[in-house]
Parts: structure tokens; C-alpha cells; sequence
């Protein structure tokens, strides 16, 4: 849990991978508005833990999604309708904070030939975290849209070639904390109200995939090829930023990347199935900032009034990342099932880094009710090519954007050794337990922070790296009742910045050199759960997250104090005239209007102080057809 929508799994910052149908999708730049319209998806499913050979590169967690395909109807409750092979859903959100969110979708199929197509726009004036307690945020209107498309052909019995596309383009106010006084002077401005500052930031993502998958003989494949491209530009306040900040930068990033994934699984014997596969991607990261700066001393101190620019684009370089897996699962009997498996990776980029990686995993059936797993995992996590952007630091010594420390090191990938053992108990027909633990020991550990006014992370690596955790999970299912609940209690915990140094402080370097710190993502204790109840036909809900605090203060030594939040839904279908079968929702986000800070400003790589969402009523409408 943290800003942004972010969520942190298992003590990582980031980390996760997202497939698609089987299919990797290759990261965007994006911070904080989504890639993926979840009325695309079918099932979707997050595997952590000690995973098998297969999954490589992101791997702190595997989001696992099957998208909507055109050939099922899944909108109404009963999944009815007048038309099994066509139809679709139109929708309206509106509420609190401007919202607007008008949602569309399309399904169609017939022998040969399926689809599924997905559009939204939403609106709204709280786009990003307010930095304040205020209920209304200044300067925060979003403009976000997406779109997702999903086709398929049957070539013959044992063929299907498939299409997958999407496209984001989202807009962002960089929300105002007013009140704040001026750090530096700048020639003919007298005076500057930083509640009037005007920073934007704009993202866009656009990918496509096409994919052949089928069997020969025993054997089932996929080969797939794809391209993705995402860019992020921050567009300062051209006077607010110099004179609060001493730098007004105009921020420009991309990435284009393309890939290659090719998978095969081939039953051996009885009681061994072979999978194996490699995947190669080529990207081309561009990294352009021009910076208005004023001139200073030593110390960083303002010697003039007058700004000067300074362009300081990265080279041009291409990442180019290989890996290969095998894997064979056994099903040595009807109660245990052993995986075990190697994979190699090689990338080469701004540095040439590789590794041998093996994987190990066991399920244990002890009874009709309890399922033991344990594993073990070698993994290797290149830094995500998209976020780094070099910097040449000669060119800003003199002036009020002189970095703190003179060392630039080159992004290193981390390596980990990762352990993981797990219990799941059901208890009668209603109740599923499930306890795990996990603990992982790094080299050059990932971490990433923002350095800066614009919304971009930088990666950096920490020598050492240690990560424990538990977890703990309940879920209640009982006629028209269903409940869960998530704890987690998790340490992550970092040594030595040995990359990205010119970001610190060099106090804060030395500290680290000599200390275990926290992760600035780091929380004792997080908790989620929620329950719901079909009361004749109308479906109440009410949820919960609780977080014992992010880090703060000086190299993350404190956190900020515990909070919560509780939303409540409802949810019913109604029959009306002309019009037929439509569903109509509620929702009230943090009903308490619980007033919590999840950044105060300080901290490892924290740009700005950032607060929880006020209480909001939300009304959803929808139509499927």
C-alpha cells in the first residue's frame, strides 16, 4: 500500500510482472495512472513466493490475467443475454472530486473469429495524492483514457493466431501545497503564490501483441512478438519551480521495447511434464532534460538572479535482454508434486550483467484439507531500463542544481536467494487459512525514489539487501455471506548505496555505508479484508486496508503513524422499463473520512508530502446489451 496506487509485494518497491493470456507485458514509465482497464479482465491471479523457472526478471510478484476473448458473455450476473455471440456493456461512474467515468466494451464471435474491445474515460479533480489534509486538493484535475482490444482466428483444430492491443494517454495537474515560501530570487518576480504553481505531467503507453498458439502432437506452444511504447513528460511552472525549487526542467522520457516469448510444454512419460521456453526483448530508452538553473558557489548557495540553461540529454544506447528456461514438473504421486528447474539471463545494457538461476518447489497433499509448499529460488531482476536516466553531473557544478554527492555509478542488477514455505487449511466447508513465510537475501538490492519536482522514480542499489516476512489469510464462504482477510507482516531492509549515490546527501550516504535501514517503502504490519451479504438481491459490502506507517525522517530512521480506511458498497440489478436489465452501485470511499498521511516529505528518494482520499460517494450505472 502506498501513493500513487502502488502496492508493494513481499518488501519489493515495484518488481511485479504482468502476463497477459500467458504473454509478458513489457513495463511502462507510468507512476501513477493505470495501464489496464479492469473491464478487460476475465480471472486474474498473483503468484509470489518461490516460483518456477518460467517466470524471470520481475518476479517479487506475477499478475496473471485472462482477458475477456469475445467468445463468452460475462456482464450479467447470469451471463444472459439476447445475443450469445454479440453484445457488450455501456456505463457511467460519477461523483465526488469531479468524477466522471463513462466506460464502453464489445464482444463478438462466431466459428472462426472472436473479439473483445474496451474504452474508458474518466475525469477527475483528485489525479494524484493530496500533499495536504484539506479535503479538496489544489491543482489536481486528471484526464485519463484507455483502450484494449482482444482477437482471435482458429487456423485449424489444434492452431489460433491471436491480437492483442492497448493504449493509455494520461494526464496529470501536479497537486499544490500552498503556504510555502520561496527559496531562491529570480529577476523581476517580487513575489510567487505556491498555491498557483502549474506543473503537469502527461503519460502514454501503447502495446501490441500478436500470437500463434496451438499443439504439435503432445507438445503445446506459443510464440509470440510484441512492441510497447510509453513516455512520460513533466512540464515545470516556469517561474514557480525556479523560485522554489532553483531548477524549472522540462522532463522528457521513452522506451520502446520489442519482444520475442516462445513457450513449450511436453508431457514426458506419465508423471513428468516438460516445459521450456526463451524470451529475447530490444529496447531503446531516450532520456532528454533541459533545465533552467541559477548560478551558485560551493555551497549551492545563489550568486545570481538571472537563470541559465543547461540541456543535458543521455546518449543514445539499446538494451537488449535473452533468457532461456527448462523446467520439469513431477507428479511423483497422487499427494506430491516436485518442480524443479534452470533458467539463463543475460542482459546487456548500460552495464553486461548474466546468471545461472535454479528454482525448486514442492507441494505436499497431507489430506483432503491441508496443502504444504515449500521452495527455494536463485533470481536475477535487471534494473527497469525505462526509469534510468543518465546524468551528467560536470554539467550542473555551479549551480543550484549541483547534486549532493559526485559518484554516478551505473545501475546494477539485483540477485537474490529467495525462500519460501506455506501452509493452506480448510476448516469444514466455509473457511480456507492459509499461512506463509518468506525470506530473501540480496545483492545489490533495487530501490527506487524520486529525486526531484517531476513524478519519476530512479532506480539505485543498495550493497546488501535482507527481506522477511508472514502472512497470514482467511477466507469465509457461506451461502449469500463471503468474507476475507489479509495481514501481513513484513521487514526490508537495505546497506550501503553503491549506485545512484549522487542522489544523497553525503551524510546520509555515510550512515547507510554503516547501517541497516529501512526500505522507504517498509511497514511492520499491513492488514485488508472486507465482507459482503446478498440480502434479496442486493449485495452489501464493506472493506478495510491498515498500514502501521511508511518511512520517514533522516536515512528512514521512523515511520509515520499507523491509519485506516473503510469503504461500503452496494450493488443491485433492476428491471426497468424500456430499458430492461440495469445494475446500479454505491460506494463510499474512506466512510470514516479518516484524515491519514501516507508521505510526509521525508525519507529516501520522497518528493512531496501526500495524504489519503477524503471521503467520497460514488454512483455506477450499467447496461449490457
Amino acid at each position: 500500500q502506498d501513493s500513487f496506487g502502488a502496492i508493494h509485494v513481499r518488501g519489493d518497491h515495484g518488481d511485479l510482472q504482468y502476463r497477459i493470456n500467458g504473454i509478458i507485458l513489457p513495463e511502462s514509465i507510468s507512476e501513477f495512472g493505470q495501464t489496464l482497464d479492469p473491464d478487460m479482465i476475465e480471472r486474474m491471479q498473483l503468484l509470489t513466493g518461490a516460483l518456477p523457472a518460467q517466470y524471470g526478471y520481475r518476479t517479487a510478484g506475477v499478475v496473471e490475467i485472462t482477458t475477456e476473448s469475445g467468445a463468452h458473455r460475462h456482464h450479467d450476473a447470469d451471463e444472459a443475454g439476447e445475443n450469445e455471440n454479440f453484445g457488450g456493456k455501456v456505463g457511467l461512474v460519477a461523483g465526488s472530486f469531479g468524477t466522471l467515468n463513462p466506460e464502453f466494451s464489445l464482444h463478438g464471435s462466431n466459428d472462426l473469429w472472436s473479439f473483445f474491445f474496451t474504452a474508458d474515460y474518466l475525469q477527475n479533480d483528485i489525479g494524484i495524492e493530496n500533499p495536504t489534509s484539506a479535503r479538496n486538493p489544489i491543482h489536481d484535475h486528471s484526464n485519463q483514457s484507455k483502450a484494449f482490444g482482444y482477437v482471435s482466428y482458429v487456423l485449424s483444430d489444434d492452431a489460433r493466431l491471436a491480437f492483442m492491443f492497448g493504449a493509455t494517454n494520461n494526464r496529470f495537474q501536479i497537486p499544490n501545497n500552498p503556504n510555502q515560501q520561496p527559496a531562491y530570487a529570480l529577476a523581476g518576480v517580487a513575489d510567487f503564490d505556491s498555491a498557483k504553481l502549474d506543473q503537469r505531467q502527461r503519460e502514454v503507453t501503447t502495446f501490441g501483441v500478436a500470437a500463434l498458439q496451438g499443439k504439435l502432437g503432445a507438445t503445446d506452444y506459443q510464440v509470440s512478438l510484441g512492441q510497447r511504447y510509453t513516455s512520460v513528460n513533466y512540464r515545470p511552472d516556469a517561474i514557480g519551480d525556479l523560485v522554489f525549487n532553483g531548477v524549472a526542467g522540462v522532463i522528457d522520457r521513452s522506451n520502446r521495447a520489442d519482444t520475442l516469448q516462445v513457450d513449450f510444454s511436453t508431457p514426458v512419460a506419465d508423471t513428468h511434464t516438460l516445459r521450456y521456453g526463451a524470451y529475447a526483448s530490444y529496447e531503446t530508452p531516450v532520456s532528454n532534460n533541459t533545465s533552467q538553473v541559477f548560478p551558485a558557489d560551493a555551497d549551492g548557495n545563489q550568486t545570481g538572479t538571472t537563470p541559465i540553461t543547461i540541456i543535458d540529454n543521455a546518449p543514445h544506447t539499446h538494451a537488449r535482454t535473452y533468457g532461456v528456461y527448462v523446467q520439469d514438473q513431477w507428479d511423483v504421486n497422487d499427494k506430491l508434486t516436485v518442480n524443479y528447474g534452470l533458467r539463463a539471463d543475460k542482459v546487456k545494457a548500460y552495464v553486461s550483467e548474466g546468471q545461472l538461476s535454479p528454482r525448486f518447489g514442492l507441494t505436499y497433499q497431507a489430506s483432503d484439507t491441508t496443502t504444504l509448499h515449500a521452495g527455494y529460488a536463485r533470481y536475477f531482476t535487471p534494473p527497469p531500463t525505462e526509469l534510468i536516466s543518465p546524468t551528467d553531473i560536470a554539467k550542473f557544478q555551479g549551480t543550484t542544481n549541483q547534486l549532493p554527492s559526485g559518484a554516478n555509478a551505473a545501475t546494477l542488477s539485483e540477485r537474490s536467494h529467495y525462500f519460501d514455505a506455506g501452509v493452506s487449511q480448510k476448516l469444514g466447508d466455509n473457511w480456507t487459512l492459509g499461512l506463509d513465510a518468506y525470506y530473501r537475501r540480496v545483492t545489490n538490492l533495487l530501490d527506487e525514489g524520486q529525486f526531484g519536482a517531476a513524478l519519476v522514480f530512479s532506480p539505485f542499489n543498495y550493497a546488501q539487501g535482507r527481506v522477511r516476512g508472514v502472512e497470514f489469510s482467511a477466507n469465509y464462504t457461506n451461502g449469500n455471506i463471503n468474507g476475507y482477510l489479509n495481514v501481513s507482516s513484513s521487514r526490508a531492509m537495505g546497506k550501503d548505496v553503491v549506485t545512484g549515490q549522487y542522489n544523497f546527501a553525503q551524510d546520509e550516504l555515510d550512515y547507510i555505508a554503516t547501517h541497516w535501514v529501512h526500505l522507504d517503502h517498509d511497514q511492520r504490519l499491513t492488514a485488508s479484508g472486507g465482507i459482503s451479504y446478498d440480502w434479496n438481491g442486493t449485495k452489501l459490502g464493506a472493506d478495510f486496508l491498515y498500514g502501521s506507517g511508511l518511512r520517514r525522517d533522516f536515512a528512514n530512521t521512523a515511520h509515520l503513524p499507523k491509519y485506516w480506511q473503510v469503504n461500503l458498497s452496494a450493488n443491485r440489478d433492476f428491471d426497468l422499463p424500456a430499458i430492461g436489465k440495469t445494475n446500479l452501485r454505491l460506494a463510499i470511499i474512506n466512510a470514516t473520512d479518516e484524515v491519514y498521511q501516507l508521505r510526509d516529505g521525508s525519507g529516501i528518494g520522497v518528493g512531496a508530502p501526500q495524504f489519503g482520499p477524503r471521503v467520497g460517494a460514488y454512483v455506477a450505472v450499467s447496461k449490457s446489451f
